[in-house]
């Protein structure tokens, strides 16, 4: 940290505030992970130069910084901004080339003493755990994995990337493989008091009984239908799967008369003529 605390001297006579120091600070973090400061403001000018010093006026707005990096070998630049909401600092960053944008809140009550601006033994609370932060947060994810080099600094890590797996291949390349079998299990006690939506809690246990009323599994057997064979006149053959729910739209079977108009009269109606 010793290039921050040079940083820090040189610049100590214009801190006037907490968010002061706070850039200070994340200034110095950039400028170890490869970049320079090209000036203030949004837009750039044409005499620009790169450096590792804080340019002339960068403080003069303590409600909002606006700096600008580029990377030592101009692969990269960044847009820095600094916003003072009540006792914390919004800290974004944008890559101009790719428009990531990485931000960071810091508690300046946490990190910062403002009774010392001027002392740089004294100024910064938690250091390390600040620099990590602004490494994690910031840093990282705009340079990228980093190791350090003589003198302090950080430089891009290449990372190879992990042998990818040879994909299995079969013989014959249309060959799809079976899908699993469906399991057929016994329709025993639907009516058990514990079988209540078994199907729906594990459809491949034993347990039967779902959440659906199915009134071919209501423990009466229906003799001679199939609901995968069809319903002459009302449903063709094929049209409901082996084993599947199906809640009859019908009279089952075949030859059954339609339904008595008497057979469920209103309650306490004994007109036999109605």
């Amino acid at each position: 940290m010793a290039g921050l605390e040079l940083l820090y001297h040189s610049v100590s006579r214009d801190l006037v505030s907490p968010q002061d120091a706070l850039v200070c600070f994340v200034h110095w973090e950039l400028v170890r992970a490869g970049f320079k400061c090209l000036g203030t403001g949004d837009q750039g000018s044409a005499d620009e130069k790169k450096k590792e010093l804080l340019p002339n006026g960068w403080n003069a707005n303590h409600e909002l910084y606006t700096l600008r990096y580029r990377s030592d070998n101009d692969q990269k630049e960044i847009l820095l901004k600094a916003i003072t909401v009540d006792a914390s600092v919004i800290i974004n960053v944008m890559n101009y080339q790719s428009e990531q944008v990485v931000d960071l809140t810091v508690n300046l009550n946490e990190y910062i003493n403002s009774e010392h601006l001027q002392q740089y033994d004294r100024v910064f609370k938690k250091k390390d755990e600040l620099r990590q932060r602004v490494e994690s947060v910031i840093v990282s994810p705009l340079v990228g994995t980093k190791q350090r080099k003589e003198g302090g600094s950080l430089k891009e890590k290449s990372v190879r990337p992990p042998p990818c797996a040879q994909p299995h291949t079969d013989p014959n390349p249309l060959y799809i493989p079976p899908s699993h079998p469906q399991r057929q299990s016994p329709w025993s006690g639907p009516m058990a008091p514990f079988a209540t939506g078994g199907d729906d809690l594990d459809p491949f246990s034993d347990r039967r009984g779902g959440m659906i009323v199915d009134p071919l599994r209501s423990g009466v057997p229906i003799s001679g239908f199939d609901p995968s064979s069809g319903i002459p006149g009302q449903l063709p053959p094929g049209s409901v799967p082996p084993g599947a729910r199906f809640d009859p739209f019908g009279p089952i079977g075949r030859g059954r008369s339609d339904p008595d108009p008497d057979h469920l009269p209103p309650p306490g109606y004994d007109d036999l003529f109605m």
